[in-house]
């Protein structure tokens, strides 16, 4: 065992225990949709949607998703989710203008979707195992433990003047108290947004002044790979500059007692008060659920705005799909809670759809190479889903790490993050999943909410190429778009991918710019600007390397891809780690490098001044 101490596997149950009171909280009748925009004939009424799945080849059920986009997903959402009131319409969308509106009219609870309709059916199901930083120290939670959990914590917000709408930030590592609170904002209707909990105080500072949050919920410490995170002096640093924030809810992670100030509350303490029903706040299908926080191009952290019940329809349905999830299976996506990845299928996804999921704390190689597949052997885990980065890290030890373990149970390995290279998917595909795993390589991002591409699901027996995405999900219309915005059709043709119509899962926007993010995602891209650094002993001429960089770039990508302009600079703006800071150029080629945001974690500050004067002097002769 590490040094530090920590919470025994009794802790939560503990919490729980304190001041029961009867009941799971309340919950909505199902009721069946009007879908006033539909043409005859109507969507089948709830239940009968899995039926017609089962009827429908996969190739027709993609086609209708397409075709009859409101059919499709009116009729899922009819079936798949508890509506408070029925929705009217299915989608009112304009792309151009940034405008996306899925179930118009209609009203639900995202918790109530997440907890109570399981408790109803099976109570003492599974919903989380916390899989801790030491192995062996799992923490199982039932449907019916974490409603309660979450009804105390979302009473605990109230309490404290947290209403619908108010913005909360959630800094705490993976969890069952993490994921309670999550679902504790979305029950009372405030907006989550879940900060990485390795982030900085200044990158917590950053999100939480952006959003304007009221309150930040954290932990005295994290536990991970061993090593203590001083979480709390991370926030108490982070809030001297948010002054929004009225109260910091201080959970106890490990022994070592946090450092209270005056808006600090004890968390655990305070909710064994509160009762373990908590009525969910009906909520419209387009209010805000969460922001979550991606790096910006100018710098500047963009909160991706997504919203209630086109985002839980389609994480529970991808979730499902993709991963061939049923009844029963024990989902092990090992992201953090702080990623969309984690939010889409560690939380609303697979509780959407009743799952047993797991929260997994630790590192892939704590306290050895082998901790993914000891995990997988001691949970039985059926699906795992993990980064390319952390399989190529252990594809470096020896296949012993991961024979020595049964991963008999696993049934479908995917992969998230990145592209995944041919290497580390034969690895993962052959000494893993012994050759008869399907492993699904996912493309989506935080912007589209859940995944769009994916080998599965696909036609009975359709091939996986290794390393490839594929394959789109329903709904989702890859075109390619020509230099003048037109598609692209035809066997030999290329340009830039792009999806043409709008899904459910889809952000809404960026928060507090609209305007950003129509720029970002809705409007045409410019033209690429190439900065071009040679090496010193290139005996050609610059404008003889920069027509054969034309023509490379046309050979192997594209025509349509060739940069108008080509700079020659004598070096790049890079971190300290070697990373090119992107923005700098982005700003140098927009003519606004009177705003360059924070420039201190570059190598040499000097080199941009350097790549300035070279985009002057390349402007005037232009």
């Amino acid at each position: 065992m590490a040094a530090h101490r920590c919470k025994g596997a009794g802790f939560f149950r503990t919490l729980l225990s304190r001041c029961r009171t009867p009941g799971p909280g309340l919950c909505h009748q199902q009721h069946r949709c009007c879908l006033s925009s539909v043409p005859a004939p109507p969507p089948p009424p709830p239940g009968t949607w899995s039926h017609q799945l089962s009827r429908l080849s996969h190739r027709d059920l993609y086609r209708l998703s397409l075709t009859d986009p409101d059919r499709f997903w009116g009729s899922a959402a009819a079936d798949r989710l508890r509506w408070v009131k029925p929705f009217e319409r299915v989608r009112d969308c304009d792309l151009s203008s940034g405008k996306i509106s899925w179930f118009l009219g209609g009203k639900l609870n995202v918790s109530v979707n997440c907890l109570d309709v399981h408790v109803e059916k099976h109570p003492d199901r599974v919903a989380l195992i916390w899989e801790r930083d030491e192995p062996g120290t799992e923490v199982k939670v039932t449907y019916r433990e974490l409603l309660e959990m979450t009804c105390r914590l979302a009473n605990t917000l109230k309490s404290h003047g947290i209403q619908k709408g108010d913005r909360v930030a959630i800094y705490m590592p993976v969890s069952p108290l993490a994921v309670a609170a999550m679902l504790a904002c979305a029950r009372i209707g405030a907006v989550h947004t879940v900060v990485f909990a390795g982030f900085s105080s200044e990158a917590l500072a950053g999100r939480i002044q952006d959003a304007q949050c009221k309150a930040v919920l954290t932990c005295n410490q994290g536990v991970r790979g061993g090593r203590i995170v001083h979480l709390k002096a991370t926030v108490d640093a982070a809030v001297k500059t948010c002054p929004s924030v009225q109260h910091v809810f201080v959970s106890q992670r490990t022994e070592q007692p946090a450092v209270m100030g005056e808006r600090d509350v004890p968390l655990e303490e305070v909710m064994s008060h509160h009762a373990s029903v908590c009525p969910p706040e009906p909520l419209d299908s387009e209010d805000f659920l969460f922001l979550l926080y991606t790096s910006g191009s100018t710098g500047k952290p963009k909160g991706i705005v997504h919203t209630q019940a086109g985002y839980l329809l389609y994480t529970s349905l991808t979730h499902q799909y993709v991963f061939d999830y049923r009844d029963g299976d024990v989902f092990g996506c090992v992201a953090d809670v702080g990623w969309i990845t984690g939010h889409s299928y560690v939380v609303y996804g697979p509780l959407c759809n009743g799952a047993t999921t797991v929260l997994f704390e630790s590192t892939p190689v704590y306290p050895d190479p082998g901790r993914y597949w000891e995990t997988v052997e001691r949970l039985r885990i059926t699906q795992f889903y993990g980064a390319p980065t952390a399989l190529r890290l252990l594809l470096k030890y020896d296949e012993s790490w991961v024979k020595k373990y049964d991963r008999s149970s696993l049934r479908t390995l995917g992969s998230v993050g990145e592209p995944i290279n041919h290497e580390a998917w034969h690895w993962f595909h052959s000494v893993v999943g012994d050759g008869r795993c399907p492993l699904v390589d996912t493309w989506w991002q935080t912007e589209t909410g859940g995944v769009c591409i994916a080998p599965r699901p696909a036609e009975e027996g359709a091939p996986i190429v290794p390393a490839m995405a594929m394959r789109p999900f329903f709904g989702i219309q890859p075109v390619l778009m020509g230099e003048e915005g037109e598609a692209l059709s035809g066997d030999s043709v290329s340009g830039a991918l792009c999806i043409s119509q709008s899904w459910p899962g889809m952000a809404r926007s960026i928060y507090g710019d609209h305007q950003r993010f129509i720029d970002a995602y809705f409007k045409p891209f410019p033209v690429p600007f190439a900065f071009v650094v040679l090496k010193e002993d290139v005996g050609d001429t610059p404008p003889v390397i920069l027509q054969q960089l034309r023509d490379l770039v046309t050979t192997k990508i594209a025509k349509y891809a060739v940069p108008e302009h080509f700079l020659v600079v004598k070096r790049l703006p890079k971190t300290r780690s070697g990373k090119i800071m992107r923005r700098i150029l982005r700003k140098v080629v927009m003519e606004t490098t009177g705003d360059l945001g924070d420039v201190s974690t570059l190598d040499d500050p000097s080199v941009v001044k350097e790549i300035i004067e070279a985009h002057e002097l390349y402007r005037k002769k232009k």
